[in-house]
């Protein structure tokens, strides 16, 4: 199976910025649509950002203005852009994207393994 490689999460304070990168590693597999989730401790998974085959975006209404998710085709990457940061952001965050091979055919979507936000109240 692919592998994902999620990067970029850690310990900031209230106002400061990330950037999560999630990459396909050694395949010639491509990302074709991938979102971004997050579950903070004691609740349920959720989907913050999301961009479509098509480049269409929609962000979970908590993080719109603040966060943007982008693709990187030629790196096979996407990243989620998280500025001014708040204590209610803490949690895990999960990319999940959609894989196709060199015809562009959908085979599966797959997540990472997840990379850590925390931001001190």
């Amino acid at each position: 199976q692919v592998q994902l490689v999620e990067s970029g999460g850690g310990l900031v304070q209230t106002g400061e910025s990330l950037t999560l990168s999630c990459a396909v590693s050694g395949s010639a597999f491509s990302i074709n649509a991938g979102g971004w989730y997050r579950q903070a401790p004691g609740k349920q998974r959720e989907l913050v950002a999301h961009i479509s085959p098509g480049g269409n975006i929609k962000y979970v209404d908590s993080v719109k203005g603040r966060f943007t998710i982008s693709r990187d085709n030629a790196r096979n990457t996407v990243y989620l852009q998280m500025n001014n940061l708040k204590p209610e952001d803490t949690g895990v965050y999960y990319c999940n994207v959609d894989l196709v091979d060199e015809d562009f055919e959908y085979l599966y979507d797959q997540w990472g393994q997840g990379t850590q936000v925390t931001v001190p109240s």
